[in-house]
């Protein structure tokens, strides 16, 4: 039964690109004539052509992160895996997929611009700095809970840290042999693909166990050294580090697709969790709308535009790679959502394992489906846990440099030298959250990663239904129909909304319930500013047809 419900999905999501993708693709007359940004606007920093293959990893392992893998877990045990199967297939087909795709093309159609200043041409200059606020804030969110979250799995798995930092240097070399030493794409795959997946093997040998304990906690060391990287990766040239990086980590994730996919279809595993358990589960909250914020990156994510319409548009060769860019990697991320849902599938409710962090479910499940192929599961589940916090890094050192981007903006501060000043502000609010003691209602000390969550994916997810607000208003001045955005987009901003007012409910006046609140305020002027416009332009309409 397994195997059929995932081959199902996978089944779903192929159809999907063939034939909705083959609808976006021409709905939006991709002509590879046009010069994308990349090209006429080359400066060797940020602008800089990258074959198909080398952005697609770059973009697939910024989107992914631990989203699509930690909300589906979550959401999975607490309401059961049949409405979160159904609302991954749904949202990445419809909304996700639209949602990505959008945002590129219109941002390489529009020099590379940023959705937020894409909102200043399009809609006014308040929309541009309300949407710059609303971006920076959601991505200090992003950078808090992911680096909480990398750093206490190093802490847990000294492994897995040691191959990560090995990583780092693996994708430095790469990227001086491809664009320095002018070495073929193909042949540096071939070199430093297999020493990455040596590099898993040597990390379990010498795992960096013993680093000193900064405040009595080795997490919080790794959240030093995980920011100071943060800074370096935003600083420098995509070509040394962001590209390579990203294009070898998504390999990783590619075993770790394969591997699960192969797993599930050949491992003959039984079906035990229930598919659905109830309305309303009591640590979230109902399933309307919860679930459709618990589930976050895996159906549709704010974070996405910001990296589609921030660095990928800067990057893509031809306007056709949009579609494999944009729409495919948000299929392939709902598949990746699929497989950490199986993890929870195999699983039975009173299993001790279902009381665990959802990065215990996703590892053990991992290791379980890559057991079939008799690798042993203790290295299999070390591997799956690599692969999460290798994307968590790719989105890390991404929403660095993305944020990096919206303060110059927001403060118009040009010259390169300034990005070191951009990049050192945008840091200083996550190294102060993973930093401090929070502690819950109880007044038990818990990770700054599952304080901010919940606040984090009412956030992300309202982003998305303003990012595609945006979307339809530049659709609805190109004079194209809107209907596939705009309904989407409705969905998204009343789930979003409703899920954020029951957050501020729940932590009142407390520290999330007051950021819960500012997003609040931001989001609703973002929309009464889209509503004034097409009020406009609709009684603009009726003066000119009385005349």
């Amino acid at each position: 039964m397994l195997t059929v419900i995932f081959l199902l999905a996978v089944a779903l999501f192929v159809v999907a690109y063939l034939k909705y993708g083959n609808f976006l693709k021409k709905y939006f007359q991709l002509n590879d004539k046009n010069h994308p940004p990349s090209r006429h606007m080359y400066d060797g920093v940020d602008y800089v052509p990258a074959p198909m293959p080398v952005l697609f990893g770059h973009h697939f392992s910024s989107i992914a992160g631990a989203g699509p893998v930690l909300g589906p877990i979550i959401a999975g045990i607490a309401f059961g895996w049949g409405p979160v199967w159904l609302w991954v297939i749904i949202g990445s087909i419809f909304i996700g997929g639209i949602h990505d795709f959008s945002s590129l093309i219109i941002s390489v159609r529009n020099r590379g611009r940023s959705i937020a200043e894409i909102a200043n041409t399009y809609m006014s200059k308040r929309a541009y700095h309300l949407m710059l606020a609303f971006i920076w804030l959601s991505l200090v969110y992003v950078l808090t809970v992911f680096t909480d979250l990398t750093a206490n799995t190093f802490k847990l798995d000294g492994g897995v840290g040691s191959s990560s930092v090995l990583f780092i240097l693996v994708a430095a070399g790469f990227g001086i042999s491809l664009y320095r030493l002018k070495m073929p794409l193909k042949w540096a795959t071939l070199i430093f693909v297999p020493l990455l997946f040596a590099f898993v093997w040597l990390g379990q040998r010498f795992p960096l166990n013993n680093i000193p304990e900064i405040f009595g906690d080795r997490a919080k060391t790794w959240n030093i050294i995980l920011l100071a990287y943060c800074f370096i990766a935003s600083v420098t040239p995509v070509w040394i580090l962001l590209q390579p990086r990203d294009y070898l980590s998504s390999f990783l994730l590619y075993g770790s697709v394969v591997g699960g996919f192969f797993g599930i279809l050949l491992g003959g595993l039984p079906l035990n969790y229930p598919a659905f358990i109830g309305w309303n589960a009591q640590d979230l909250g109902p399933v309307f709308p919860i679930l459709f914020v618990t589930v976050a990156c895996g159906a549709i994510s704010g974070f996405h535009a910001v990296v589609a319409s921030g660095t990928s548009s800067k990057q893509l060769k031809k306007e056709s790679d949009a579609l494999p860019i944009g729409y495919g990697a948000m299929l392939v991320e709902g598949l990746v959502a699929v497989i950490a849902l199986c993890t929870v599938m195999v699983i039975g409710r009173d299993d001790p394992l279902a009381a665990k962090a959802p990065l215990a479910i996703y590892g053990a499940g991992i290791g379980k489906f890559l057991s079939v192929f008799g690798i042993p599961e203790k290295f299999g589940a070390s591997f799956g846990l690599l692969a999460l916090s290798t994307f968590i890094l790719t989105t890390l050192d991404t929403a660095t440099r993305l944020a990096r981007y919206i303060f110059q903006e927001f403060f118009d501060i040009e010259g390169k030298q300034k990005r070191y000043l951009a990049t050192a502000v945008t840091l200083l609010l996550p190294a102060v959250f993973v930093l401090i003691n929070i502690k819950d209602a109880s007044g038990s000390i818990i990770p700054a990663w599952k304080s901010i969550w919940p606040i984090f994916g009412a956030t992300n997810q309202l982003l998305a239904g303003l990012v595609l607000m945006v979307i339809a208003v530049w659709l609805k001045k190109k004079g194209k129909h809107v209907w596939f955005v705009v309904i989407p987009m409705v969905f998204m901003l009343v789930m979003t909304l409703w899920a954020l007012l029951l957050v501020i409910i729940q932590y009142k006046l407390s520290f999330v319930g007051f950021i819960g609140a500012i997003i609040l305020f931001l989001a609703l002027l973002l929309i009464l500013e889209a509503i004034e416009i097409f009020e406009v332009k609709h009684h603009t309409k009726k003066i000119l047809k009385r005349k």
